[in-house]
């Protein structure tokens, strides 16, 4: 599988000389291959994926690290140039499409405006092009929704607009932050679905930002969880799943609910104390004042990743041992 996105050593932070939000993080995304970002809120999965298009919100910058997308030098683009890799190349879903959306204009307009900008159409076509999309991500009679405004449209209608808006210009990799966040179960099902049919139809990456398990085991390849702007745990989604390796991962998993019937008295054991969004980084491991497994060698660990099978990776020395 060739690679499409390398992002190497990216460091983010806010300010000037404030703390870093996130910290050294690699990863890449193949050709047609889905890789889910996963972790509590906080972790930095949002300004990771923000790195590749160069989106850090406020006074944040990236202050180190490489981002390469389709061999093209991210960081080094020019603003001419960074705007045709926005437009051309990357695609990206926000998390609330109620506030991506202008409230003030019609759907149709926001989407012909998208096309005749993007793609270069003229205002006919453009207005084709839009009733195409929007069928083709499932919305019912799309040249009536394109008179539509964004609060006339239901919650799973409105990221559908917003897929449909970032696959105009047929993009190679589309960034997805927590698509289904915001929806019911059975629209986030439906929306998951269409992500999954659009990946095989058009062969595109797919880069899936997620803080619930089960949205990344039904559509991921790989998957890469993060704690504290760090990346602990990497590895297949059968690898993380069955055999998971980080202390931090294995916590996840146990409070993700089960749909068997509970024991009296049993309950999903919760992860103790605040993330550490809430709390500073003094070195070692950040997820020790956590981990029911923590001893004195955690603070000397350095977070590189090491390996803990065939391409599944650990930030945990300790992941066959008790550093107590």
């Amino acid at each position: 599988m060739s690679v499409l996105l390398t992002l190497e050593n990216i460091a983010i932070g806010f300010g000037d000389d404030g703390p870093l939000a996130v910290h050294d993080v690699s990863l890449t995304v193949g050709e047609g291959e889905v890789v889910g970002l996963v972790g509590e809120s906080g972790s930095g999965k949002s300004l990771t994926c923000r790195s590749v298009l160069r989106l850090i919100p406020g006074r944040g910058r990236i202050r180190s690290g490489t981002v390469r997308m389709a061999g093209r030098d991210v960081l080094g683009l020019s603003a001419p140039e960074l705007r045709d890799l926005r437009a051309h190349q990357v695609g990206m879903i926000f998390q609330d499409p109620f506030t991506s959306l202008n409230p003030t204009l019609r759907i149709g307009a926001q989407l012909v405006e998208t096309l005749r900008v993007n793609a270069g159409l003229t205002r006919d076509a453009a207005r084709r092009r839009a009733v195409q999309l929007l069928d083709q991500v499932d919305i019912p009679r799309p040249e009536e929704r394109l008179r539509a405004y964004p609060h006339e449209l239901s919650g799973g209608m409105r990221q559908r607009v917003m897929i449909a808006m970032a696959m105009a210009c047929d993009p190679l990799l589309l960034i997805a932050d927590e698509p289904t966040t915001a929806l019911d179960v059975s629209t986030q099902a439906q929306v998951l679905a269409l992500l999954q049919r659009l990946r095989r139809e058009r062969g595109m990456s797919v880069l899936l930002v997620s803080h619930d398990f089960g949205v990344i085991a039904a559509v991921c390849d790989r998957v890469v969880v993060m704690y504290g702007g760090f990346v602990v745990e990497s590895g297949t989604v059968e690898q993380v799943y069955r055999t998971p390796a980080h202390p931090y991962t294995r916590a996840l998993l146990d409070a993700v609910p089960s749909l068997e019937v509970p024991e009296p008295g049993e309950r999903r054991r919760a992860i103790p104390g605040p993330p550490l969004g809430s709390t500073s980084y003094d070195g070692g491991c950040p997820f020790a004042p956590r981990c029911a497994l923590a001893g004195p060698a955690c603070a000397e660990v350095d977070m590189s990743l090491r390996p803990a099978g065939d391409g599944h990776l650990s930030a945990c020395p300790f992941a066959e041992g008790d550093p107590r």
